[in-house]
């Protein structure tokens, strides 16, 4: 049986991708290994959000030729759309497939599989494929991409089952994203804003609870704007309302949503629905108003403020995180210190801080001043300490509660990661089960917390 290896690098909504591919591809009777070392197909899902993000895909599909020459890598996801010809040069690259034509991929692989030469093991040569165009054949790399504006629709079909080494599979209802940030790519190598259909949505989450899926998180690239492509238009209030009272799901998360969708209709919507996980994240990316309004983002430090006192009014106790930039162009030292100042007020419970890096294609591209890139790294690092901080003061706020926690796969000699509805990931004491609702109490400090079944 022909195997395959898959990894994905990026958000919430490419690991949608990554588990829908896999799903096709053990659909097809291919069989995953664990290790790129002995897979004959690897698949690389990538993302091209920051510059760093598209260094560490070269330097894995570098990695990967080097110690398993006979593999043949398919690189696809945002990189893979948004720079094609630059990853075909590389070494190793079979094809690239751009987010246009994921779901092409499992058809690709199965042309190159269906068939064997007598006494052959692994792909089939060339000749003996029906269309050559589709063929998984060495030599020069082949590209299959489009224009992603053209594609209606979520590109990629949901996954119909739990995904493999996860007990929280992620359902990807949205696409694509109508903002154009000013250091945004996304909206490139995404497309339009476009969301899977409500019915749709249902019949996928009762098909992952029937697979045993106890939590699931919503994704999408602008989760918030859920609906509004549709005819009717169906808020994502509305669409989670549906969620909740016509599903047996025992905890729906949301991934990041737009702070300008916070709204306190929303937060009160799910402060009054209890299997709704106590977790937001909201992109901030920086507390100064000059360097929001040349980012094109649409709402303003105060603003934001306000969404995090509605949370902390009607829910206490919810995790709150936040996407910050380092670095934009025309950030001064005031405009950090705003950021920072900002931060150390609020009560945040984690950071995801990003070095800003200039995107192609993006306006960010023409602005003026930009920062030093010793700034850019000591300013991020300087958020990322601040981050600890607030995670680490998080914790202790939670210490000596009570909270119902998920377990998740890793797992030592003696303790069980699991997961909180206010997304504290602790490890508690004893083997357990992967998937299993437990009652923690919150330790003071990070030795392992006492837990029983929920």
């Amino acid at each position: 049986m022909p195997t395959f290896s898959i990894e994905n690098f990026g958000c919430r909504a490419t690991h949608a991708d990554a588990a829908a591919i896999e799903r096709q591809l053990l659909d097809r009777g291919l069989e995953r290994v664990g290790d790129h070392g002995s897979a004959e197909l690897v698949v690389l899902n990538t993302c091209t959000v920051t510059g760093a993000a598209d260094a560490q895909a070269r330097e894995a599909i570098r990695h990967i030729h080097a110690a398993n020459r006979n593999a043949r890598i398919l690189v696809t996801g945002c990189y893979a759309q948004r720079a094609p010809e630059e990853l075909a040069r590389l070494d190793g690259v079979e094809w690239v497939v751009g987010n246009s034509h994921q779901p092409a991929i499992a058809d690709l692989v199965l042309r190159a599989v269906a068939q064997r030469s007598p006494g052959a093991a692994g792909f089939v040569p060339a000749s003996v494929l029906a269309d050559p165009e589709l063929s998984l054949a060495r030599g020069p790399a082949k590209i299959l991409t489009s224009d992603i504006f053209q594609v209606t629709g979520v590109v990629l079909e949901p996954l119909d089952g739990v995904e493999s080494g996860r007990t929280r599979p992620t359902l990807k209802i949205q696409d694509g994203c109508n903002n154009r940030c000013s250091y945004c790519v996304i909206p490139f190598v995404r497309g339009n804003s476009r969301s899977l259909a409500p019915g749709r949505v249902i019949a996928e989450i009762g098909s992952l609870v029937s697979a045993g899926a106890r939590e699931i998180v919503l994704s999408g690239i602008n989760l918030g704007s859920y609906g509004r492509d549709l005819t009717p238009r169906v808020p994502l209030d509305k669409l989670i309302r549906r969620v909740m009272g016509e599903t047996s799901l025992e905890q729906l998360r949301l991934s990041s949503i737009e702070p300008m969708d916070v709204t306190q209709d929303f937060v009160e919507m799910i402060a009054g629905e209890q299997r709704i996980a106590r977790h937001f994240h909201m992109p901030l990316q920086s507390a100064s108003d000059p360097v929001l309004k040349a980012m094109h983002r649409w709402y303003r430090a105060a603003h934001y403020e306000r969404r995090v006192e509605i949370i902390r009014e009607l829910l206490p106790d919810a995790a709150i995180g936040a996407d910050l930039i380092a670095g934009f162009p025309g950030e001064t030292e005031r405009d950090f210190r705003a950021t920072l100042d900002f931060v150390e007020r609020l009560p945040f419970s984690y950071l995801h801080v990003f070095s800003f890096s200039v995107r192609p294609g993006t306006a960010a591209v023409h602005l003026e001043d930009q920062v030093p890139p010793p700034v850019i790294r000591e300013r991020a690092r300087i958020l990322r300490d601040l981050g600890q901080r607030k995670s680490a003061r998080f914790r202790a706020a939670n210490a000596g509660k009570n909270l119902r926690a998920l377990t998740l796969m890793h797992r030592g000699e003696a303790w069980t990661e699991a997961l909180t509805g206010n997304y504290l990931k602790l490890r508690v004491a004893g083997d357990w089960p992967a998937n299993i609702w437990l009652d923690v109490r919150v330790p003071p400090d990070g030795s392992l917390a006492a837990a029983t079944r929920s």
